[in-house]
């Protein structure tokens, strides 16, 4: 079946946007074929600084005809009716249409609409110009004289449509006085002359000999297979960075990796400035030494540049650049350590954190007193979680932390160790930002953990008291962020907090109490939706945290996880299984009869009601579970606790097996359902089994 090589050549697309766009027009186009009628066996997207490409293969030569059956109105409707149906149907008049009879409904209107196959060439032809004139970059401008909006100006476009065994077609299209064709360019140092390509089989051999690899996953392989050689070499092992590899893939056609040095003296400056310096400036991969784990003098580059001089050149201009921006972090880190950090605190005075909710100085105030009330809770010294807490924002006025922001809190643990503070406030300093997403590890020293909870329920309570709160997609100060990492710090180290009375005490501070109570509620609420989000990655079921939230009250949330995990293994289990069933036939007979009676059915059963033994066998079953449930969850065995409730399987399967609940005694038919309510009630100490699925 007849393939489809299509490319857009520009001038350089910045690496950032290369690899959407090659996927986006893939998108497009594909969405487009199929939506006229078109199959294809597979479609695959490259993308390079110059040009966009997309191979698809498998495309029949023409689309299929079609044929539907518009049904339209009854015989005999209103004019008005009948012109619609004519109009939407592109029929001149009824005579087109036929009539279909229904024995049910009558006669009706029917237009039977043909359409004809089309060409596939002459498809593409017709979508392809409004797709590049409309396509989605995230930042586009108009060049030169044209109207088309593009990235960057756009230079030529090939587009050959055809089987393998004959010669493809050039798919005829315009776009901006740029007409398709079949002539493209490789490297603009090494292969910037026209060449011509007939399909994606010769197209991407001609491009390498060009000294183009289109492939931006295999450029990848070559840099990282090249440095990682370069540094086994000299010795060394190479600093990895997916980041940085995929954008250095996306300045490059033909990446040749090459390495460079700078002055030892500047391996005084920590690590992470060095390699943050060289990255963000040079775009350079940083070596470390395996003997020290501390980096040594060398980087390593990637141009697009086959150097006749073997890259002395470029090496030599990239190591003054990263002399000259190693030079001003030296002088950042050296400048920052004659400042105490306790001496920047005034500075943070002046700082607006939120135009609501204070400065940051005042912030710091809040922090240093919450982490100080919750240390006990966490294992924590008071007076080192408060001095953490105190200094935690302090390298924010730091040179090093202003010319490189994502270096707060470590900047402030280097200058906290180097002015000989505490380890574990050293140690909080830097961790109390985390975690800051999934992967990231959660703070494990008391300390940390006081000042990392106090950080997150400061922001979280502050932002619900000026009602500042997540809206659908909308984030702008990552709250739900913060909450998850509440959670995790929580759950990863086994911590017991009421955090119900935490967030209240906070927000009371700056809403008052009356107000204080609503807002708790709905900011745990919060709490739970993060915890049913982090749950469910880890394998639990939705409904069972709704079940358990459903309890009320549950603020502890080791507890919940931990209640959690046993109701899903008691649900797991044969006794479990049939104890929801009976659980669920209790509930759906007692809402019919509360519906009915229009009241809650309440009170407990007489026991002199009795009249059979399966009834006498399941209230006896339940006092017994009620006891031995309650037992357990005072001392929070949950696993004891569906022990307790497990029992009453037996008896419930009698029960239904054996009692007819809707007797013609009323009084007897009433202590039967009180009997049902009873389950209800003891089952409710556990969890809400009414939302738990099955």
């Amino acid at each position: 079946m007849p393939d489809l090589l299509l490319e857009l050549f520009s001038e350089e697309i910045p690496a950032r946007m290369q690899r959407r766009a090659g996927e986006d027009l893939k998108s497009l186009l594909t969405n487009a074929l199929v939506e006229a009628g078109l199959t294809y066996e597979g479609a695959k997207s490259f993308s390079t600084p110059r040009r966009l490409a997309l191979h698809i293969a498998g495309l029949p030569a023409a689309s299929s005809p079609t044929r539907e059956e518009k049904k339209g109105p009854r015989v005999g409707s209103p004019d008005q009716a009948i012109q619609g149906f004519l109009r939407g149907a592109g029929l001149a008049s009824l005579d087109e249409a036929t009539i279909q009879s229904d024995p049910k409904k009558g006669d009706f209107y029917i237009a039977v609409i043909e359409k004809p196959g089309r060409p596939t060439a002459e498809i593409i032809a017709e979508v392809m110009p409004g797709i590049i004139r409309t396509f989605p970059w995230p930042k586009s401008m108009r060049w030169g004289s044209g109207s088309l909006r593009w990235v960057r100006p756009l230079k030529s476009i090939i587009a050959t449509f055809g089987p393998e065994t004959e010669e493809p077609d050039i798919i005829d299209f315009e776009v901006d006085g740029i007409r398709a064709g079949n002539i493209t360019r490789g490297h603009r140092f090494h292969g910037n002359e026209d060449f011509t390509v007939r399909r994606f089989d010769d197209y991407m051999p001609k491009l390498e000999k060009h000294k183009v690899i289109l492939d931006a996953d295999r450029r990848k392989d070559v840099i990282l297979h090249d440095a990682r050689n370069q540094a086994m070499a000299l010795g060394l092992e190479l600093v990895e960075d997916e980041g940085l590899l995929e954008e250095v893939s996306g300045l490059v056609e033909w990446p040749v990796v090459l390495t460079g040095t700078f002055e030892e003296e500047f391996l005084t400056i920590p690590d992470e400035c060095i390699r943050l310096t060289i990255r963000a400036n040079q775009k350079c991969f940083v070596l470390r030494n395996p003997a020290t784990g501390r980096l040594a003098n060398r980087f390593v580059l990637t141009s697009n540049l086959i150097a006749a001089d073997g890259g002395t050149t470029i090496i030599a201009g990239n190591e003054k650049v990263i002399r000259a921006r190693l030079s001003d972090a030296r002088f950042f880190w050296e400048t920052d350590l004659k400042t105490k950090l306790e001496d920047n605190l005034a500075k943070l005075d002046g700082i607006v954190f939120h135009e609501k909710l204070g400065s940051q100085g005042e912030r710091v105030k809040r922090l240093e007193a919450l982490a100080a009330d919750l240390a006990p809770s966490v294992g924590a010294d008071a007076d080192l979680a408060r001095r953490a807490a105190r200094l935690a924002k302090a390298d924010l006025v730091t040179g090093m932390v202003g010319e490189f922001p994502e270096l707060q809190g470590l900047m402030g643990r280097y200058y906290a160790t180097h002015q000989g503070e505490h380890a574990s406030v050293a140690t909080a300093i830097e961790d109390h930002y985390r975690p800051q997403g999934p992967s990231d590890r959660v703070p494990s020293d008391p300390v940390a953990i006081a000042v990392a909870l106090a950080d997150k329920l400061d922001l979280l309570a502050g932002f619900w008291a000026i009602d500042e709160k997540p809206t659908g997609s909308k984030d702008p100060f990552a709250l739900r962020r913060a909450a998850l990492g509440v959670i995790r710090i929580i759950l990863d180290n086994g911590l017991r907090l009421k955090l119900g009375a935490l967030i209240e005490g906070i927000i009371a501070a700056r809403v008052g109490a009356g107000a204080a109570a609503a807002l708790r509620d709905d900011l745990l609420s919060f709490f739970a939706d993060r915890l049913k989000v982090h749950l469910k990655e880890e394998g639990a079921r939705h409904d069972l945290i709704d079940a358990v939230f459903g309890l009320g009250g549950q603020d502890d949330l080791l507890m919940v996880v931990r209640r959690v995990e046993a109701l899903g293994r008691f649900l797991a289990t044969e006794d479990g299984v049939n104890l929801l069933a009976g659980y669920k036939r209790a509930m759906n007979i007692l809402k019919a009869e509360e519906k009915k009676d229009g009241a809650a059915v309440s009170g407990r059963p007489q026991a002199d009601h009795f009249r059979e033994p399966a009834e006498i066998a399941l209230a006896s079953a339940i006092d017994t579970a009620r006891a031995g449930v309650a037992e357990a969850l005072k001392g929070e065995n949950f696993e004891a606790a569906m022990e307790a409730l497990a029992a009453l399987r037996g008896p419930v399967d009698a029960f239904f097996a054996d009692i007819l609940v809707n007797a013609d005694d009323a009084a007897l038919r009433l202590n039967r359902l009180r009997l049902l309510a009873e389950i209800r009630d003891t089952a409710g100490l556990v969890a809400d089994f009414s939302r738990v699925a099955g």
